[in-house]
Protein backbone atom coordinates (compact mmCIF):
# COMPACT_ATOMS: atom_id res chain seq x y z
CA UNK A 1 0.00 0.00 0.00
CA UNK A 2 1.09 3.57 -0.70
CA UNK A 3 2.67 5.41 2.25
CA UNK A 4 1.57 8.85 1.04
CA UNK A 5 1.29 10.33 4.54
CA UNK A 6 4.40 8.77 6.08
CA UNK A 7 5.54 10.85 9.06
CA UNK A 8 2.57 13.22 8.96
CA UNK A 9 0.57 14.26 12.01
CA UNK A 10 -3.16 14.18 11.17
CA UNK A 11 -6.24 15.14 13.16
CA UNK A 12 -9.68 13.77 12.29
CA UNK A 13 -12.71 15.22 14.10
CA UNK A 14 -15.87 13.16 14.14
CA UNK A 15 -13.49 10.26 13.73
CA UNK A 16 -15.33 7.53 15.63
CA UNK A 17 -17.84 6.62 12.90
CA UNK A 18 -18.90 7.17 9.31
CA UNK A 19 -16.74 9.31 7.04
CA UNK A 20 -14.39 10.31 9.84
CA UNK A 21 -13.65 6.72 10.78
CA UNK A 22 -12.97 5.82 7.16
CA UNK A 23 -10.59 8.78 6.82
CA UNK A 24 -8.77 7.90 10.05
CA UNK A 25 -8.23 4.29 9.02
CA UNK A 26 -7.09 5.17 5.51
CA UNK A 27 -4.61 7.87 6.48
CA UNK A 28 -3.16 5.71 9.26
CA UNK A 29 -2.66 2.92 6.72
CA UNK A 30 -0.70 5.42 4.62
CA UNK A 31 1.76 6.14 7.40
CA UNK A 32 0.29 9.03 9.40
CA UNK A 33 0.06 9.44 13.14
CA UNK A 34 -3.66 10.04 13.65
CA UNK A 35 -5.48 11.82 16.46
CA UNK A 36 -9.05 10.50 16.36
CA UNK A 37 -11.36 13.14 17.86
CA UNK A 38 -14.98 12.58 18.78
CA UNK A 39 -17.59 13.38 21.42
CA UNK A 40 -19.05 9.88 21.56
CA UNK A 41 -16.43 8.33 23.83
CA UNK A 42 -15.78 5.57 21.29
CA UNK A 43 -12.81 7.29 19.69
CA UNK A 44 -10.44 5.21 21.84
CA UNK A 45 -11.92 2.02 20.38
CA UNK A 46 -11.43 3.37 16.87
CA UNK A 47 -7.87 4.41 17.69
CA UNK A 48 -7.14 0.95 19.10
CA UNK A 49 -8.50 -0.66 15.95
CA UNK A 50 -6.30 1.57 13.79
CA UNK A 51 -3.11 0.64 15.58
CA UNK A 52 -0.14 2.05 17.45
CA UNK A 53 0.00 5.26 15.41
CA UNK A 54 -3.48 6.40 16.51
CA UNK A 55 -4.63 8.10 19.69
CA UNK A 56 -8.13 9.02 20.80
CA UNK A 57 -9.20 12.43 22.13
CA UNK A 58 -12.65 13.31 23.44
CA UNK A 59 -13.78 16.78 22.38
CA UNK A 60 -16.92 18.87 21.98
CA UNK A 61 -16.02 21.02 18.98
CA UNK A 62 -18.69 23.57 19.99
CA UNK A 63 -16.86 24.30 23.27
CA UNK A 64 -14.31 27.06 22.69
CA UNK A 65 -12.43 26.38 25.93
CA UNK A 66 -12.17 22.68 25.07
CA UNK A 67 -10.95 23.42 21.53
CA UNK A 68 -8.31 25.79 22.87
CA UNK A 69 -7.19 23.12 25.34
CA UNK A 70 -6.97 20.60 22.50
CA UNK A 71 -4.81 23.01 20.52
CA UNK A 72 -2.47 23.36 23.50
CA UNK A 73 -2.35 19.57 23.90
CA UNK A 74 -1.45 19.10 20.23
CA UNK A 75 1.22 21.78 20.39
CA UNK A 76 2.74 20.25 23.51
CA UNK A 77 2.65 16.67 22.23
CA UNK A 78 3.51 17.10 18.54
CA UNK A 79 4.54 20.72 18.04
CA UNK A 80 2.46 20.95 14.87
CA UNK A 81 -0.09 19.18 12.73
CA UNK A 82 0.26 18.55 9.01
CA UNK A 83 -3.28 17.54 8.08
CA UNK A 84 -6.68 18.40 9.55
CA UNK A 85 -9.89 16.66 8.55
CA UNK A 86 -12.51 19.00 10.02
CA UNK A 87 -15.37 16.52 9.86
CA UNK A 88 -17.47 16.65 13.04
CA UNK A 89 -21.12 17.54 12.40
CA UNK A 90 -24.76 16.82 13.18
CA UNK A 91 -27.95 16.72 11.11
CA UNK A 92 -30.66 18.40 13.19
CA UNK A 93 -34.40 17.84 12.97
CA UNK A 94 -36.46 17.99 9.78
CA UNK A 95 -39.09 20.76 9.68
CA UNK A 96 -40.37 23.54 7.44
CA UNK A 97 -38.56 26.83 7.96
CA UNK A 98 -41.49 28.62 9.61
CA UNK A 99 -41.82 25.75 12.09
CA UNK A 100 -38.13 25.06 12.67
CA UNK A 101 -37.36 24.88 16.42
CA UNK A 102 -34.68 27.39 17.35
CA UNK A 103 -33.05 25.12 19.92
CA UNK A 104 -32.32 22.59 17.17
CA UNK A 105 -31.22 25.33 14.75
CA UNK A 106 -28.83 26.76 17.32
CA UNK A 107 -27.40 23.33 18.13
CA UNK A 108 -26.70 22.55 14.47
CA UNK A 109 -25.07 25.92 13.91
CA UNK A 110 -23.00 25.63 17.09
CA UNK A 111 -21.46 22.35 15.92
CA UNK A 112 -21.46 22.55 12.12
CA UNK A 113 -20.55 26.21 11.71
CA UNK A 114 -19.15 27.72 14.90
CA UNK A 115 -17.45 24.45 15.90
CA UNK A 116 -16.06 23.87 12.43
CA UNK A 117 -14.71 27.42 12.36
CA UNK A 118 -12.99 27.05 15.73
CA UNK A 119 -11.41 23.74 14.69
CA UNK A 120 -10.27 25.24 11.38
CA UNK A 121 -8.83 28.23 13.29
CA UNK A 122 -6.98 25.81 15.54
CA UNK A 123 -5.56 23.96 12.54
CA UNK A 124 -4.41 27.16 10.88
CA UNK A 125 -2.57 28.23 14.01
CA UNK A 126 -0.77 24.90 14.22
CA UNK A 127 0.23 25.07 10.52
CA UNK A 128 1.50 28.65 10.34
CA UNK A 129 5.18 27.71 10.68
CA UNK A 130 5.37 24.66 8.42
CA UNK A 131 2.25 24.71 6.24
CA UNK A 132 -0.27 21.92 5.85
CA UNK A 133 -3.61 20.88 4.44
CA UNK A 134 -7.10 21.31 5.84
CA UNK A 135 -10.07 19.39 4.46
CA UNK A 136 -13.43 20.53 5.78
CA UNK A 137 -16.50 18.36 5.43
CA UNK A 138 -19.14 20.36 3.62
CA UNK A 139 -22.06 18.71 1.83
CA UNK A 140 -24.00 18.78 -1.39
CA UNK A 141 -26.45 20.54 0.93
CA UNK A 142 -24.05 23.49 1.11
CA UNK A 143 -24.59 24.06 -2.60
CA UNK A 144 -28.09 22.71 -3.31
CA UNK A 145 -31.03 23.30 -0.98
CA UNK A 146 -33.23 20.58 0.51
CA UNK A 147 -36.68 21.39 1.96
CA UNK A 148 -37.16 20.82 5.72
CA UNK A 149 -33.40 20.88 6.40
CA UNK A 150 -32.90 24.62 6.95
CA UNK A 151 -30.38 24.36 9.78
CA UNK A 152 -28.18 21.73 8.14
CA UNK A 153 -28.26 23.42 4.73
CA UNK A 154 -27.45 26.80 6.24
CA UNK A 155 -24.60 25.39 8.29
CA UNK A 156 -22.99 23.61 5.37
CA UNK A 157 -23.37 26.65 3.12
CA UNK A 158 -21.37 28.50 5.75
CA UNK A 159 -18.68 25.81 5.69
CA UNK A 160 -18.34 26.29 1.93
CA UNK A 161 -17.61 30.01 2.29
CA UNK A 162 -15.47 29.47 5.38
CA UNK A 163 -13.31 27.11 3.31
CA UNK A 164 -12.95 29.52 0.39
CA UNK A 165 -12.11 32.47 2.63
CA UNK A 166 -9.36 30.64 4.49
CA UNK A 167 -7.95 29.28 1.23
CA UNK A 168 -7.45 32.84 -0.03
CA UNK A 169 -6.04 34.07 3.26
CA UNK A 170 -3.38 31.36 3.65
CA UNK A 171 -2.50 30.40 0.08
CA UNK A 172 0.91 32.09 0.33
CA UNK A 173 1.63 30.60 3.74
CA UNK A 174 1.77 27.03 2.48
CA UNK A 175 -1.64 26.08 3.88
CA UNK A 176 -4.20 24.60 1.51
CA UNK A 177 -7.87 24.61 2.53
CA UNK A 178 -10.41 22.54 0.62
CA UNK A 179 -13.67 20.77 1.36
CA UNK A 180 -15.18 17.43 0.45
CA UNK A 181 -18.91 17.68 -0.21
CA UNK A 182 -20.62 14.29 0.01
CA UNK A 183 -24.03 13.65 -1.48
CA UNK A 184 -26.08 10.74 -0.13
CA UNK A 185 -23.51 8.58 1.66
CA UNK A 186 -24.11 5.41 3.64
CA UNK A 187 -23.36 6.35 7.24
CA UNK A 188 -24.78 5.21 10.59
CA UNK A 189 -27.45 7.92 10.21
CA UNK A 190 -28.54 6.54 6.85
CA UNK A 191 -28.51 2.99 8.18
CA UNK A 192 -31.16 4.04 10.68
CA UNK A 193 -33.68 4.80 7.92
CA UNK A 194 -36.23 2.41 6.46
CA UNK A 195 -35.04 0.40 3.47
CA UNK A 196 -37.68 1.87 1.16
CA UNK A 197 -36.56 5.41 2.04
CA UNK A 198 -32.94 4.52 1.36
CA UNK A 199 -34.01 3.12 -2.00
CA UNK A 200 -35.89 6.33 -2.77
CA UNK A 201 -32.77 8.32 -1.96
CA UNK A 202 -30.65 6.01 -4.10
CA UNK A 203 -32.91 6.60 -7.10
CA UNK A 204 -32.16 10.32 -6.86
CA UNK A 205 -28.54 9.51 -7.69
CA UNK A 206 -27.69 9.05 -11.41
CA UNK A 207 -25.52 6.04 -10.52
CA UNK A 208 -28.58 4.47 -8.91
CA UNK A 209 -26.98 3.91 -5.51
CA UNK A 210 -25.84 5.80 -2.46
CA UNK A 211 -22.14 6.39 -1.97
CA UNK A 212 -19.92 4.85 0.68
CA UNK A 213 -17.83 6.48 3.38
CA UNK A 214 -14.73 4.96 1.79
CA UNK A 215 -15.48 6.66 -1.53
CA UNK A 216 -15.80 10.06 0.12
CA UNK A 217 -12.74 9.39 2.28
CA UNK A 218 -10.61 8.67 -0.80
CA UNK A 219 -11.45 12.12 -2.18
CA UNK A 220 -10.71 13.76 1.18
CA UNK A 221 -7.31 12.05 1.31
CA UNK A 222 -6.53 13.18 -2.23
CA UNK A 223 -7.25 16.79 -1.26
CA UNK A 224 -4.91 16.47 1.74
CA UNK A 225 -2.13 14.76 -0.19
CA UNK A 226 0.88 16.02 -2.10
CA UNK A 227 -0.93 14.97 -5.26
CA UNK A 228 -3.10 18.07 -4.81
CA UNK A 229 -0.46 20.70 -4.08
CA UNK A 230 -2.00 23.17 -6.58
CA UNK A 231 -5.55 22.62 -5.32
CA UNK A 232 -6.95 25.03 -2.75
CA UNK A 233 -10.30 26.73 -2.17
CA UNK A 234 -12.16 23.90 -3.89
CA UNK A 235 -15.40 22.18 -2.87
CA UNK A 236 -15.16 18.62 -4.19
CA UNK A 237 -18.55 16.99 -4.69
CA UNK A 238 -18.80 13.23 -4.16
CA UNK A 239 -22.40 12.58 -5.19
CA UNK A 240 -22.63 10.00 -7.96
CA UNK A 241 -23.59 12.70 -10.45
CA UNK A 242 -26.55 14.06 -8.49
CA UNK A 243 -25.45 17.68 -8.91
CA UNK A 244 -24.75 17.37 -12.64
CA UNK A 245 -28.18 18.38 -13.81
Amino acid sequence: MSRTFEGKIAVVTGGASGLGESIAKKIAAQGATVVVVDLSGSQDQVAAAIGDTAVGYELDVADETAVDAFEAWLRDRYGRIDVLFNNAGINGVMALSHEYPMDSFDKVMSVNTRGAFMVQRMGLRLMLDDGGAIVNTASIGGLYATPTAAAYITSKGAVVMMTKTAALEYARKGIRVNAVAPGIIRTPWLDGLEDDLIETLAQQVPQGRVGTSDEAADVALFLASDQATHVTGQIMLVDGGRSAG
